[in-house]
């Protein structure tokens, strides 16, 4: 089995699928999020399936895959699920393998059970995606404070968004980190646009390691 590589954010909605989908393409790999929450739209695995270009059975199933659009605590609770934090074991894979999260760290599976507990079990890399905007220098360096807490294994933040020079660095020195990359926000945001810009500002061997 090849070492997996986590991908979890500061916050929700900041752009993770997209680079988990550029990274799971660019090391022409498979992806696996674990739960997916929310049904009636397109998913996360449609969305890497889409933007990364991998086949389908690259596209690994949800453990647990939830109608109602919250969080997986009170998702599962809602549509009369019960999570048991036990079943999630990493899959064997021949190839890299890209999992999500949902959200940030703290996000809960069950009352008792948080993502950052599965990541501590699991002792995966992680790569931690980070917006560029406003606040972002707090959310980043509270979130590498839980990894750390926890001796997680962090390969770096990846920023996504536009150019923010100072916030960029001041996350990575206070943080004591690295700087993977930045990926900029895409428009159009197709297949290729997606692949020809991580490319330009990621290289694939920092993933590796």
């Amino acid at each position: 089995m090849t070492k997996p590589v986590v991908v979890t954010g500061t916050d929700t909605g900041i752009g993770k699928t997209v680079f988990a989908a550029a990274l799971a393409g660019a090391l022409d790999g498979s992806y696996w999020k674990p739960i997916q929450s929310g049904l009636e739209d397109e998913t996360d695995s449609d969305a890497v399936r889409r933007l990364s270009t991998l086949a389908t059975e690259r596209i690994l199933p949800e453990r647990y895959r939830l109608r109602t659009p919250a969080s997986p605590h009170l998702a599962a609770e809602i549509d009369g699920v019960a999570i048991d934090p036990e079943l999630f074991a990493l899959p064997a894979t021949s190839r890299p393998l890209v999992i999500e999260g949902a959200g940030g760290l703290l996000v809960p599976l069950t009352r008792e059970v948080t993502y950052i507990d599965l990541f501590a079990r699991w002792r995966a890399p992680l790569v931690l995606c980070a917006r560029t905007t406003l606040g972002t220098i707090n959310h980043t360096l509270l979130s590498i404070e839980a990894i750390r807490a926890r001796a997680i294994p962090l390969l770096g933040v990846a920023f996504i968004g536009d150019e923010n020079l100072d916030s960029e660095a001041i996350i990575v020195a206070l943080g004591r980190t690295r700087r993977l990359g930045r990926l900029p926000l895409l428009t159009p945001l197709t297949a290729a646009s997606l692949k020809a810009a991580f490319a330009a500002h990621f290289h694939v061997k920092d993933f590796l390691e």
